[in-house]
């Protein structure tokens, strides 16, 4: 049989302190690993759910409405707040600016923002 041990008592009780030592710190490891893992999939199981429509905020006095997103658009701005399905609505309609890429007028079935009244036909 093949032995690499030392051959006295002295440097094997030696190595077994290291290797006890050492599997001390893969456990501990291991452990603080197996924490984080569950407080990540706490956390993902607690997150609130992601809004249907999102107004993007400007910045001064009141943070007055710029823009509609579909929730979830990742060209929102970090100011924002969500809203409901009818606010934003309203919003589109009197004339906050609609998301170029998600185009929530689309979803929300407006579909010209931008036409305005009808011209007059009426000569003068």
């Amino acid at each position: 049989m093949f032995d690499d041990l030392p051959p006295d008592l002295a440097r094997l009780l030696t190595l077994r302190v290291w290797h006890a030592m050492w599997l001390q710190r893969i456990d501990t490891k291991i452990a603080a690993l197996q924490e984080r893992e569950a407080e990540q999939e706490q956390g993902r199981q607690r997150r609130p759910e992601e809004p249907d429509w999102v107004v993007e905020l400007g910045i001064g006095n009141g943070r007055p409405p710029i823009e509609v997103h579909i929730g979830g658009c990742y060209a929102a701005g970090k100011r924002r707040r969500p809203v409901l399905r009818d606010e934003a609505r309203r919003l589109l309609t009197s004339g906050v600016r609609a998301c170029g890429h998600c185009q929530p007028d689309t979803a929300l079935q407006i579909l010209d923002l931008s036409a305005g009244p009808a011209p007059s036909t009426a000569m003068r």
